[in-house]
């Protein structure tokens, strides 16, 4: 299954380097992910393209018209059925690691990155499908929050990292985080790896991970466990 995301933005150039790097440029260069980046400023009904204005009310900033964004949510779903219409917003729901499993489920994605103050509360109220916050904290456009969004969904969709079972048992998967994790030498300015790493018992080394999971998870994330 291949997953396409289209990127509504104010500032196209953003994505330039990200998305032609690492993980995410290896599954594009695979065809297992498709990704667009659609200039809202091309969607604009005005002579000289403008997208934002002032906001009603007299409160200060300036916000993302409603026309741009019709127009270029309208002209994708003319063309295709997608699954999602993503608005990133710190008052939307808060992005985890269960979501983005949910999400690489899915196929089609239209992902609208605020700016300035926002957009157009209509945007919200009649065309949006889903409401995305990456945490508790605002920036100064959805852009980074879109490619963590994409992230963190790609690299859950089969083929895209070599060894599939490394991303199951990331930290969040089940609740716990991570157990520790070493890799050579064994020894290093008399610090060691813990010899149970090193027996080759896959029971014991499971047992070991699930341990220190929970011990790690106890300590730092204790809401977690309570989930």
């Amino acid at each position: 299954m291949k997953i396409r995301f289209d990127i509504l933005t104010a500032v196209p150039n953003f994505f330039d380097s990200p998305l032609n790097c690492s993980i995410i440029k290896k599954a594009r260069e695979k065809q297992i992910v498709d990704i667009y980046i659609h200039d809202l400023h091309n969607f604009s009904p005005l002579k000289h393209k403008q997208i934002d204005d002032y906001p009603y009310g007299g409160a200060g900033g300036m916000v993302l018209r409603i026309e741009p964004i019709y127009n270029a949510i309208k002209t994708l779903t003319s063309k295709l059925d997608y699954d999602e219409i993503i608005y990133l917003t710190p008052d939307g729901e808060k992005f985890n690691q269960k979501m983005a499993n949910e999400l690489s489920l899915k196929q089609n994605f239209i992902i609208l990155c605020g700016h300035y103050k926002g957009v157009d509360y209509r945007i919200r109220e009649h065309l949006i499908t889903k409401e995305i916050s990456i945490g508790d904290y605002v920036l100064t456009g959805g852009e980074p929050a879109a490619l963590v969004l994409i992230d963190a969904i790609v690299r859950l969709i089969p083929g895209v990292i070599s060894d599939e079972s490394s991303a199951l048992t990331d930290s969040f998967q089940d609740n716990l985080l991570e157990p520790p994790i070493y890799t050579r030498p064994r020894e290093f300015n008399g610090w060691k790896v813990p010899n149970v790493l090193l027996s080759g018992n896959e029971k014991k080394i499971f047992e070991w991970n699930l341990k220190m999971a929970i011990k790690r998870t106890k300590l730092k994330r204790p809401d977690l466990l309570n989930k």
